[in-house]
């Protein structure tokens, strides 16, 4: 370490003027307990007794995404990795690979994690190289999730629980104590979890109703309709497992032994409708895309979020169902007639021949008693409907 970043760790051990005596006698895989007294850029060290000092690694202490979770005050536990001859104590939070037998015997007494290589795989599970023992993991047991293809992970190193230890047979499983780091982890995390909170998480599983996102330990929901301003009627067309996402706590509920977390992205997003008038101006040209046909007309989207109706009385007056004239996807050109806030309602008549997006609408209605050319269009007993040129739908009908 830098002296621009700190002291050096020799000068820290040296500032705690340890005698040559010490009060307790620590030994390599000794399970320790201490107060968080001094930080640095490289390692959190940690008052083990009046006169006794360790250190651990800052990664050692820190959260997947590089956060320390501790801070000066705190007690932690750990366990003794190495005392070098200038009896600094280095400090982890399970043995490395180097612990003997008596020191596995010890982590299994007292729930600690070991660290362990593994080196094959057979019909029931792995073999793992651990202290120098050959140790054995099922393959439930490898995963908190099923494991595809087990002889992926050879040649990969990790830290397990002892589940078993008899002689110098060792059974393993990480499976414990990847549940037991996800309830302490989802512990701390529900306690600063509120209703209106954002947190940060990763997408994990897609289903036709919404996203789950693992916040750290704890899975919450994004229902359909939460996630985007825009109608989805895909999830995957939103979002794709992996994706790491901002999101807003809309709901925390309790049902039994049960949380459970409703989640929004659409809360985060700008709401289209505070812009309104910049997307829908009212009596200009504007292009949209055909979403949706009913019997009353067609749904035409003109932002994201934003819909507008275009009645079928708007088309011409020989249509009865809008798909005899429009289609979905259908890129069109119209006149934004009247918008609703309150409702989140845009009424729309399509753009007469010509027209430039834009531009302000011309001639919705002719003018009465103007000369003009129209179009027959339906007979009926009490008359005949023409459309006159230049114009579309009922106002120049």
């Amino acid at each position: 370490m830098s002296e621009k970043n700190g002291p050096s760790f020799a000068d820290l051990f040296a500032a705690e003027e340890m005698p040559e005596r010490r009060a307790r006698r620590l030994s390599v895989g000794d399970a320790v307990e201490g107060v968080v007294a001094h930080i640095t850029q490289d390692a959190v060290f940690v008052d083990l007794d009046a006169k006794q000092s360790g250190f651990f690694p800052r990664m050692a202490l820190a959260d997947r995404e590089g956060n320390l979770r501790v801070k000066v005050g705190d007690t932690v536990q750990g366990q003794i990795l190495s005392i070098d001859s200038a009896q600094q104590i280095e400090l982890g939070t399970a043995l490395g690979k180097d612990a003997g037998v008596d020191q596995l015997a010890a982590a299994h007494e007292q729930g600690l994690p070991v660290e362990g290589k593994i080196t094959g795989v057979n019909k029931g599970g792995a073999e793992v190289q651990v202290a120098g023992l050959r140790g054995f993991c099922p393959f439930s047991q490898l995963d908190n999730r099923y494991v595809e293809d087990p002889a992926t992970w050879v040649g990969q190193t990790h830290h397990f629980l002892i589940s078993e230890l008899k002689d110098r047979e060792v059974v393993l499983s990480r499976r414990r104590l990847l549940e037991r780091e996800a309830a302490a982890a989802r512990e701390t995390l529900m306690e600063k979890l509120d209703e209106g909170a954002t947190a940060r998480g990763r997408v994990t599983q897609i289903r036709d109703f919404g996203a789950f996102v693992d916040l750290g330990g704890v899975e919450g929901l994004i229902p359909v309709r939460e996630l985007s301003h825009d109608r989805v009627q895909r999830p995957e067309d939103v979002l794709s497992v992996g994706d790491i996402v901002e999101v807003k706590v809309t709901r925390i509920e309790q049902e039994g032994p049960k949380t459970k977390i409703t989640l929004s992205l659409k809360a985060l997003a700008a709401d289209p409708w505070d812009g309104i008038e910049t997307i829908a101006p009212i009596g200009k040209v504007i292009g949209g895309q055909v979403t949706r046909l009913a019997d009353f007309g067609a749904f035409v989207r003109l932002a994201a979020g934003v819909e507008g109706l275009l009645h079928v009385s708007e088309l011409s007056a020989r249509v009865e169902h809008p798909s005899e004239q429009l289609e979905v996807g259908q890129q069109l050109l119209v006149v934004v007639r009247d918008v609703d806030r309150k409702r989140q309602r845009v009424s729309l008549a399509l753009a007469q021949e010509g027209a430039q997006v834009g531009e302000e609408a011309k001639n919705l209605r002719p003018v009465q008693g103007a000369l003009v050319h129209a179009v027959v269009e339906k007979h009926e007993r009490f008359g005949v409907f023409v459309q006159v040129a230049g114009t579309q739908g009922r106002a120049g009908r």
